[in-house]
Protein backbone atom coordinates (compact mmCIF):
# COMPACT_ATOMS: atom_id res chain seq x y z
CA UNK A 1 0.00 0.00 0.00
CA UNK A 2 1.60 3.14 -0.98
CA UNK A 3 1.67 5.92 1.43
CA UNK A 4 -0.07 9.50 0.34
CA UNK A 5 -0.74 12.71 2.48
CA UNK A 6 -3.78 14.12 2.83
CA UNK A 7 -4.98 17.45 2.94
CA UNK A 8 -8.11 19.37 3.59
CA UNK A 9 -9.57 22.55 2.80
CA UNK A 10 -12.68 23.76 3.99
CA UNK A 11 -15.17 25.86 2.15
CA UNK A 12 -17.91 27.40 4.02
CA UNK A 13 -19.21 31.05 4.16
CA UNK A 14 -16.25 32.11 1.22
CA UNK A 15 -19.35 30.93 -0.99
CA UNK A 16 -22.29 32.31 -1.30
CA UNK A 17 -25.86 31.63 -3.52
CA UNK A 18 -26.36 33.67 -6.78
CA UNK A 19 -28.16 31.42 -8.81
CA UNK A 20 -31.60 31.77 -9.05
CA UNK A 21 -31.72 27.70 -9.73
CA UNK A 22 -34.42 26.56 -7.40
CA UNK A 23 -33.34 22.80 -6.88
CA UNK A 24 -30.35 23.27 -4.62
CA UNK A 25 -29.81 25.23 -1.40
CA UNK A 26 -26.30 27.00 -0.87
CA UNK A 27 -24.31 24.26 0.36
CA UNK A 28 -21.09 23.59 2.66
CA UNK A 29 -17.80 22.57 0.94
CA UNK A 30 -15.46 20.21 1.86
CA UNK A 31 -12.45 19.93 -0.18
CA UNK A 32 -10.40 16.48 0.85
CA UNK A 33 -6.54 16.31 -1.74
CA UNK A 34 -4.73 13.02 -1.93
CA UNK A 35 -1.47 13.52 -3.07
CA UNK A 36 -0.15 10.96 -5.12
CA UNK A 37 3.73 9.39 -4.28
CA UNK A 38 6.79 12.11 -4.74
CA UNK A 39 4.31 15.04 -4.48
CA UNK A 40 6.33 17.21 -2.07
CA UNK A 41 5.37 19.34 0.71
CA UNK A 42 6.44 22.43 -1.26
CA UNK A 43 3.68 21.60 -3.99
CA UNK A 44 0.96 21.20 -1.06
CA UNK A 45 1.83 24.24 0.28
CA UNK A 46 1.64 25.96 -3.29
CA UNK A 47 -1.55 24.29 -4.10
CA UNK A 48 -2.49 26.04 -0.82
CA UNK A 49 -1.48 29.31 -1.79
CA UNK A 50 -2.72 29.40 -5.00
CA UNK A 51 -6.36 28.15 -4.18
CA UNK A 52 -6.10 30.66 -1.31
CA UNK A 53 -5.71 33.50 -3.68
CA UNK A 54 -8.63 32.33 -5.28
CA UNK A 55 -10.87 32.48 -2.78
CA UNK A 56 -10.46 29.47 -1.07
CA UNK A 57 -10.30 30.07 2.48
CA UNK A 58 -10.21 28.27 5.81
CA UNK A 59 -7.38 25.74 4.80
CA UNK A 60 -6.72 22.67 7.17
CA UNK A 61 -3.53 20.42 6.75
CA UNK A 62 -3.49 17.46 8.03
CA UNK A 63 -0.45 14.86 8.95
CA UNK A 64 0.21 12.38 6.66
CA UNK A 65 -1.19 9.04 6.83
CA UNK A 66 -1.23 5.62 5.13
CA UNK A 67 -4.03 5.78 2.43
CA UNK A 68 -5.02 3.46 -0.78
CA UNK A 69 -5.86 4.68 -3.59
CA UNK A 70 -8.99 6.94 -3.90
CA UNK A 71 -11.51 7.90 -6.16
CA UNK A 72 -12.58 11.07 -7.27
CA UNK A 73 -15.76 12.16 -6.06
CA UNK A 74 -18.41 14.18 -4.33
CA UNK A 75 -20.60 12.99 -1.32
CA UNK A 76 -23.31 14.49 0.23
CA UNK A 77 -23.94 14.89 3.75
CA UNK A 78 -26.30 17.60 5.42
CA UNK A 79 -30.21 18.02 4.99
CA UNK A 80 -31.45 19.19 2.01
CA UNK A 81 -31.75 22.89 3.49
CA UNK A 82 -28.25 22.67 4.54
CA UNK A 83 -26.17 20.70 2.20
CA UNK A 84 -22.43 19.54 2.69
CA UNK A 85 -20.67 18.68 -0.33
CA UNK A 86 -17.29 16.53 0.19
CA UNK A 87 -15.11 16.49 -2.60
CA UNK A 88 -12.59 14.40 -2.87
CA UNK A 89 -9.84 15.22 -5.24
CA UNK A 90 -5.78 13.71 -6.05
CA UNK A 91 -2.93 16.46 -6.53
CA UNK A 92 -0.71 13.79 -9.06
CA UNK A 93 2.87 13.80 -9.34
CA UNK A 94 2.95 15.87 -12.16
CA UNK A 95 1.48 18.76 -10.13
CA UNK A 96 -2.07 18.76 -11.13
CA UNK A 97 -5.22 18.67 -9.19
CA UNK A 98 -7.92 16.48 -10.31
CA UNK A 99 -11.50 17.04 -9.58
CA UNK A 100 -14.46 15.65 -10.57
CA UNK A 101 -15.04 19.04 -12.24
CA UNK A 102 -11.62 18.35 -14.42
CA UNK A 103 -8.30 18.29 -14.27
CA UNK A 104 -6.87 22.01 -13.48
CA UNK A 105 -2.87 22.48 -13.13
CA UNK A 106 -1.15 25.44 -10.85
CA UNK A 107 -2.12 27.96 -13.55
CA UNK A 108 -5.71 27.33 -13.27
CA UNK A 109 -6.35 27.46 -9.66
CA UNK A 110 -8.96 29.70 -10.15
CA UNK A 111 -10.93 27.57 -12.29
CA UNK A 112 -10.92 25.33 -9.59
CA UNK A 113 -12.36 27.39 -7.37
CA UNK A 114 -14.77 28.64 -9.84
CA UNK A 115 -15.73 25.04 -10.27
CA UNK A 116 -15.97 24.59 -5.90
CA UNK A 117 -17.79 27.80 -6.26
CA UNK A 118 -20.12 26.41 -8.40
CA UNK A 119 -20.99 22.84 -6.68
CA UNK A 120 -21.95 25.44 -2.94
CA UNK A 121 -24.18 27.53 -5.31
CA UNK A 122 -25.99 24.57 -7.52
CA UNK A 123 -24.75 21.52 -5.83
CA UNK A 124 -23.81 18.00 -7.83
CA UNK A 125 -24.34 18.14 -11.49
CA UNK A 126 -26.75 15.35 -11.51
CA UNK A 127 -28.98 17.25 -9.15
CA UNK A 128 -29.24 20.41 -10.90
CA UNK A 129 -32.16 21.46 -13.51
CA UNK A 130 -31.28 20.74 -16.79
CA UNK A 131 -29.61 23.69 -18.93
CA UNK A 132 -31.51 25.24 -21.91
CA UNK A 133 -30.38 28.09 -23.97
CA UNK A 134 -28.16 30.75 -23.36
CA UNK A 135 -26.76 29.19 -20.17
CA UNK A 136 -30.22 29.20 -18.31
CA UNK A 137 -32.07 26.30 -17.10
CA UNK A 138 -34.93 25.34 -17.79
CA UNK A 139 -36.81 26.79 -15.26
CA UNK A 140 -35.55 30.24 -15.99
CA UNK A 141 -35.29 30.18 -19.70
CA UNK A 142 -39.82 29.33 -19.06
CA UNK A 143 -40.07 32.14 -17.23
CA UNK A 144 -37.74 34.28 -20.16
CA UNK A 145 -39.74 32.70 -22.66
CA UNK A 146 -43.53 33.61 -20.45
CA UNK A 147 -42.20 36.97 -20.32
CA UNK A 148 -41.39 38.07 -23.28
CA UNK A 149 -45.23 36.07 -24.53
CA UNK A 150 -46.73 39.36 -23.47
CA UNK A 151 -48.31 40.70 -26.27
CA UNK A 152 -47.14 44.36 -27.88
CA UNK A 153 -49.94 46.86 -27.23
CA UNK A 154 -49.13 49.63 -28.84
CA UNK A 155 -48.77 50.94 -32.49
CA UNK A 156 -45.62 50.53 -34.34
CA UNK A 157 -46.11 51.18 -37.87
CA UNK A 158 -44.42 55.11 -39.05
CA UNK A 159 -43.02 55.12 -35.11
CA UNK A 160 -39.31 55.74 -34.31
CA UNK A 161 -37.23 52.42 -34.01
CA UNK A 162 -36.13 53.70 -30.51
CA UNK A 163 -39.73 54.21 -29.81
CA UNK A 164 -40.98 50.97 -30.82
CA UNK A 165 -38.47 49.16 -28.64
CA UNK A 166 -38.88 51.89 -25.22
CA UNK A 167 -42.91 51.17 -25.93
CA UNK A 168 -42.08 47.44 -25.48
CA UNK A 169 -39.85 47.37 -22.58
CA UNK A 170 -42.03 49.44 -20.80
CA UNK A 171 -44.49 46.62 -20.84
CA UNK A 172 -41.98 44.00 -19.37
CA UNK A 173 -41.31 43.34 -15.53
CA UNK A 174 -38.25 42.04 -16.03
CA UNK A 175 -34.87 44.01 -15.64
CA UNK A 176 -33.45 45.14 -19.05
CA UNK A 177 -30.02 46.35 -19.20
CA UNK A 178 -29.20 48.54 -22.50
CA UNK A 179 -26.38 51.98 -23.59
CA UNK A 180 -29.45 54.67 -24.34
CA UNK A 181 -26.86 56.18 -27.15
CA UNK A 182 -27.33 52.78 -29.26
CA UNK A 183 -31.06 53.71 -29.56
CA UNK A 184 -30.45 56.86 -30.00
CA UNK A 185 -28.41 55.75 -32.85
CA UNK A 186 -31.59 54.63 -34.68
CA UNK A 187 -33.90 57.11 -33.37
CA UNK A 188 -34.91 59.27 -37.06
CA UNK A 189 -35.55 54.97 -38.43
CA UNK A 190 -39.06 55.04 -38.94
CA UNK A 191 -41.06 51.40 -38.82
CA UNK A 192 -42.88 50.35 -41.58
CA UNK A 193 -44.16 47.09 -40.21
CA UNK A 194 -47.13 47.08 -37.56
CA UNK A 195 -46.30 44.84 -34.60
CA UNK A 196 -49.22 45.25 -32.41
CA UNK A 197 -49.83 41.83 -31.27
CA UNK A 198 -47.30 40.08 -31.99
CA UNK A 199 -45.20 39.28 -28.48
CA UNK A 200 -42.88 41.55 -27.09
CA UNK A 201 -39.70 38.67 -27.63
CA UNK A 202 -40.04 38.67 -31.21
CA UNK A 203 -41.52 42.14 -31.82
CA UNK A 204 -37.95 43.03 -29.63
CA UNK A 205 -35.89 40.55 -32.00
CA UNK A 206 -37.26 42.39 -35.26
CA UNK A 207 -37.44 46.10 -34.47
CA UNK A 208 -33.41 45.49 -32.70
CA UNK A 209 -31.94 43.29 -36.03
CA UNK A 210 -32.06 46.07 -38.62
CA UNK A 211 -29.53 48.61 -36.36
CA UNK A 212 -27.28 45.73 -35.57
CA UNK A 213 -28.65 44.75 -32.14
CA UNK A 214 -29.95 41.87 -30.21
CA UNK A 215 -31.63 40.80 -27.21
CA UNK A 216 -29.96 38.27 -24.75
CA UNK A 217 -31.42 36.78 -21.58
CA UNK A 218 -29.06 35.94 -19.36
CA UNK A 219 -28.83 34.53 -14.88
CA UNK A 220 -27.41 37.73 -13.24
CA UNK A 221 -26.53 37.58 -8.97
CA UNK A 222 -29.95 35.08 -8.63
CA UNK A 223 -32.26 36.88 -11.12
CA UNK A 224 -33.05 36.54 -14.69
CA UNK A 225 -32.17 39.50 -16.73
CA UNK A 226 -32.45 40.82 -20.45
CA UNK A 227 -29.51 42.67 -22.16
CA UNK A 228 -29.86 44.60 -25.39
CA UNK A 229 -26.47 44.43 -27.23
CA UNK A 230 -24.64 44.59 -30.21
CA UNK A 231 -24.68 41.66 -31.90
CA UNK A 232 -22.05 39.59 -33.34
CA UNK A 233 -21.43 36.73 -35.48
CA UNK A 234 -21.90 33.44 -33.95
CA UNK A 235 -23.69 35.08 -30.91
CA UNK A 236 -26.88 33.31 -29.64
CA UNK A 237 -29.39 36.07 -29.75
CA UNK A 238 -33.13 35.69 -29.26
CA UNK A 239 -34.47 35.27 -32.14
CA UNK A 240 -37.34 36.74 -34.80
CA UNK A 241 -39.96 34.10 -33.83
CA UNK A 242 -39.46 30.32 -33.47
CA UNK A 243 -40.05 27.15 -35.82
CA UNK A 244 -42.84 25.89 -34.66
CA UNK A 245 -43.01 21.50 -33.67
CA UNK A 246 -46.44 21.74 -35.46
CA UNK A 247 -47.01 20.84 -39.26
CA UNK A 248 -47.17 24.21 -41.18
CA UNK A 249 -50.53 23.23 -42.02
CA UNK A 250 -51.75 23.21 -38.70
CA UNK A 251 -50.07 26.32 -37.55
CA UNK A 252 -51.79 28.42 -40.83
CA UNK A 253 -54.25 26.42 -42.66
CA UNK A 254 -54.49 29.43 -44.46
CA UNK A 255 -51.48 29.27 -46.25
CA UNK A 256 -52.45 26.27 -48.33
CA UNK A 257 -55.94 27.87 -49.52
CA UNK A 258 -56.41 28.49 -53.20
CA UNK A 259 -56.78 31.80 -55.31
CA UNK A 260 -56.80 32.43 -58.35
CA UNK A 261 -53.54 34.90 -59.46
CA UNK A 262 -52.45 36.56 -62.31
CA UNK A 263 -48.95 38.71 -61.74
CA UNK A 264 -47.67 40.88 -64.39
CA UNK A 265 -44.53 42.66 -63.33
CA UNK A 266 -45.33 43.15 -59.73
CA UNK A 267 -43.58 44.59 -56.91
CA UNK A 268 -42.47 41.69 -54.45
CA UNK A 269 -43.42 44.50 -51.45
CA UNK A 270 -46.96 44.47 -52.98
CA UNK A 271 -47.23 40.89 -52.85
CA UNK A 272 -46.00 40.67 -49.46
CA UNK A 273 -48.14 43.13 -48.43
CA UNK A 274 -51.61 41.47 -50.22
CA UNK A 275 -50.93 37.97 -49.10
CA UNK A 276 -49.94 39.75 -45.80
CA UNK A 277 -53.35 41.48 -45.82
CA UNK A 278 -55.41 37.95 -47.02
CA UNK A 279 -53.75 35.42 -44.30
CA UNK A 280 -54.40 38.57 -41.51
CA UNK A 281 -50.49 37.33 -40.71
CA UNK A 282 -47.29 40.25 -40.19
CA UNK A 283 -44.91 39.96 -43.14
CA UNK A 284 -41.85 40.69 -41.27
CA UNK A 285 -38.53 41.11 -43.88
CA UNK A 286 -35.40 40.16 -43.24
CA UNK A 287 -33.68 43.77 -44.30
CA UNK A 288 -30.23 42.78 -43.14
CA UNK A 289 -30.08 39.84 -45.36
CA UNK A 290 -31.54 41.73 -48.28
CA UNK A 291 -28.69 44.56 -47.66
CA UNK A 292 -25.39 42.01 -47.54
CA UNK A 293 -27.28 40.17 -50.98
CA UNK A 294 -27.76 43.52 -52.72
CA UNK A 295 -31.88 42.26 -52.66
CA UNK A 296 -34.00 45.30 -53.14
CA UNK A 297 -37.68 43.89 -52.77
CA UNK A 298 -39.33 47.01 -54.35
CA UNK A 299 -37.04 46.77 -57.15
CA UNK A 300 -37.81 43.19 -57.97
CA UNK A 301 -40.84 42.23 -59.97
CA UNK A 302 -43.14 39.58 -60.10
CA UNK A 303 -44.53 37.77 -62.97
CA UNK A 304 -47.35 34.91 -62.31
CA UNK A 305 -49.21 32.87 -65.24
CA UNK A 306 -53.00 33.40 -64.83
CA UNK A 307 -54.25 30.07 -62.77
CA UNK A 308 -54.97 28.85 -59.72
CA UNK A 309 -52.69 27.49 -56.93
CA UNK A 310 -52.24 28.00 -53.40
CA UNK A 311 -50.70 30.68 -51.00
CA UNK A 312 -47.55 28.72 -50.09
CA UNK A 313 -46.78 27.81 -53.74
CA UNK A 314 -46.92 31.56 -54.62
CA UNK A 315 -44.93 32.76 -52.57
CA UNK A 316 -42.31 29.54 -52.96
CA UNK A 317 -42.53 30.86 -56.77
CA UNK A 318 -42.81 34.43 -56.58
CA UNK A 319 -40.14 35.16 -53.69
CA UNK A 320 -37.41 32.72 -56.18
CA UNK A 321 -37.82 35.47 -58.98
CA UNK A 322 -36.40 38.28 -55.94
CA UNK A 323 -34.21 35.65 -54.45
CA UNK A 324 -36.09 35.34 -51.50
CA UNK A 325 -37.76 32.57 -49.91
CA UNK A 326 -40.58 32.71 -46.59
CA UNK A 327 -40.61 30.72 -43.71
CA UNK A 328 -43.75 30.42 -41.21
CA UNK A 329 -42.48 30.43 -37.64
CA UNK A 330 -44.55 31.66 -34.50
CA UNK A 331 -43.87 33.99 -31.69
CA UNK A 332 -43.52 33.16 -28.08
CA UNK A 333 -47.27 32.97 -27.42
CA UNK A 334 -48.10 30.56 -30.83
CA UNK A 335 -48.86 33.19 -33.26
CA UNK A 336 -47.91 32.47 -36.63
CA UNK A 337 -45.66 34.81 -38.91
CA UNK A 338 -44.18 35.09 -42.06
CA UNK A 339 -40.46 35.98 -42.03
CA UNK A 340 -38.77 36.84 -45.17
CA UNK A 341 -35.03 36.19 -45.92
CA UNK A 342 -32.93 35.68 -49.17
CA UNK A 343 -31.67 32.48 -50.36
CA UNK A 344 -27.96 32.91 -49.38
CA UNK A 345 -27.98 32.86 -45.76
CA UNK A 346 -26.92 36.15 -44.08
Amino acid sequence: MRHCGRLVLLLGAAFCLRSAAPAAAVGRVELELVTEERVPITSQQEWVRRLGQAGVTNVRIRSAGPLGRVPVGVEVRGSEAAPTYVVTGVITSDDVLVLPGGRFPTTQAAGAARWLDELARLGPAERRPARSAFGLDVVQFQAVHDELARPVSVSTKGVTRSKAIESMLRGLTVPVRYDRSMLDAAAADELAEELSGLSCGTALAYVLRAPGLCLVPCATAGRVELEILAARPEMEVWPVGWKSEKRDRDVLPALYEFLNVKLDGVAATKVLEAVGERLKVPVLPDYNAMARHGVDPDAAYINFPEGRTSYSLLLQRALFQARLKSELRVDEAGKPLLWITTLKPL
